[in-house]
């Protein structure tokens, strides 16, 4: 008998494979102590950021940093976004200065050109448009043309920062994988609502201060949804997993891939139609999912919005590495927040709407985060972050969090003036809805 025909992808898998390998890959154990950032921007024109960038510009824009020795791994978005992913770093300053140091070699060769990099959730005055073309970015686009038209903003108009922290320990206890599992979830809605920095899109005022993540909200409610947290991390991620809808099936390295509507991941090991599917197939599967937290052997975090400024971002990263990586802030966050975020673990209901509508003008959730950075900076020295950096931190508390006001609503100030709209201050929270 000839072997069953996988495409070149490797031999096949049986669904015992795949749930064995989803528990291993997914959920590394040990000593927590890694940390690692994922920044996405978007090229502008740096005196007229409001005019489109055409592909040639783009393309040459591209090369100027490809030429770069950099430390962090350069990528490109459907939209012509960057994006930088440091390296596992042993400490926080080591994460942030790795970053920070490729982030103006990247600036630098930029300048030359008149072009500089924008931190928004999203893009605030272009509409989509795809500039990189391959099989798989054709594929999501044909899917979320069938299923989900805001799927074009989210491949080519949105940009992120990405935190990445180790699984942590098997034992249960603040550092063990089940409970930083669960306080990733549970301050979702306080690092969203944190961080939200996304109040325009083609040049209107949207009326939320995280527009990128009502535009995810409305994406793919199936790959937006976290997998429930009430069971083992490594079951219940394994179960989400294989129960998603497979996007495409490769079947050819030029493309078009088929998608197979309807197909999950589980039907598909189980019917072996159209092809059998193998472990490179199942790990191009997890790439296509999107939940607020990815376990990719580390914990992504996935619900912030890129950064305005040159340093914006090092502000989430810090806070977000204090509250998981210092045993007396993890503590003390998930025994403060729980209460609040037990019911706000998941995209789409009241809490984490209001987050990403309201922001910090959010009574309940203000509070939430005024506890966040105050135990953040507490345990900032601890893990020997540099003045400057405690500095940022307690500048951006007492400048947004005290306040009340979130990024975005400094944003729309700056924002609304470049577009010439005039001031659209937003409603404050009457209620969720």
């Amino acid at each position: 008998m000839h072997p069953p025909d996988t495409g070149g992808y490797g031999p096949p898998i049986t669904e015992d494979d795949a749930e064995d390998l989803l528990r291993c890959i997914c959920f590394k154990t040990g000593p927590p102590k890694a940390v690692g950032v994922e920044l996405e921007w978007f090229i502008h024109d740096a005196a007229r950021p409001g005019s489109a960038v055409g592909p040639d510009r783009l393309e040459d824009a591209h090369k100027r940093v490809r030429a770069l020795p950099l430390t962090s791994l350069l990528t490109f978005e459907p939209g012509g976004q960057l994006e930088l992913s440091s390296p596992p770093a042993a400490s926080l300053m080591e994460c942030l200065d790795t970053a920070a140091a490729d982030l103006r070699a990247v600036r630098r060769a930029l300048r030359p050109a008149g072009l500089a990099l924008t931190g928004l959730g999203l893009d605030p005055w272009h509409p989509p448009r795809r500039h990189l073309r391959s099989p798989r970015y054709d594929a999501m686009e044909a899917f979320y043309d069938r299923t989900a038209p805001s799927g074009r903003i989210m491949m080519c108009s949105s940009a992120s920062v990405q935190i990445c922290l180790d699984a942590g320990l098997e034992e249960p206890g603040p550092l063990g994988h089940s409970r930083r599992w669960r306080l990733a979830h549970l301050l979702g809605a306080v690092l969203l609502a944190s961080f939200a920095n996304s109040p325009f899109s083609e040049g209107r005022f949207t009326g939320w201060r995280s527009a990128r993540e009502a535009v995810m909200a409305r994406v793919d409610p199936v790959r937006r949804l976290p997998p429930p947290l009430d069971g083992a991390p490594r079951t219940a991620w394994s179960t989400y997993a294989l129960d998603a809808p497979v996007m495409f099936v490769r079947d050819a390295p030029e493309g078009p891939w088929p998608d197979p509507e309807g197909l999950t991941f589980r039907g598909w090991l189980r019917s072996g139609a159209p092809r059998p599917p193998t472990a490179d197939d199942l790990h191009y599967h997890l790439t296509t999912l999107f939940p607020p937290v990815r376990p990719r052997g580390h914990l992504e975090l996935r619900m912030i919005d890129a950064q305005s400024g040159p340093d914006g971002w090092q502000v989430p990263v810090a806070v977000a590495t204090a509250l998981f990586e210092d045993p007396e802030a993890a503590e003390t966050v998930y025994r403060a927040v729980k209460p609040l975020a037990e019911t706000a673990a998941a995209p789409g209901n009241p809490l984490w709407t209001a987050a990403a509508r309201d922001g910090l003008a959010d009574p309940e959730i203000r509070a939430a985060a005024e506890l966040c950075f105050t135990a953040a900076l507490e345990a900032l020295p601890r893990l020997d972050a540099s003045p400057a950096v405690m500095d940022a931190v307690a500048a951006f508390h007492e400048r947004h969090v005290l306040t009340g006001r979130s990024p975005a609503d400094a944003a729309a100030d700056e924002l609304a003036a470049l577009l010439s709209l005039g001031a659209q201050p937003f409603a404050r929270p009457s209620g969720r809805t």
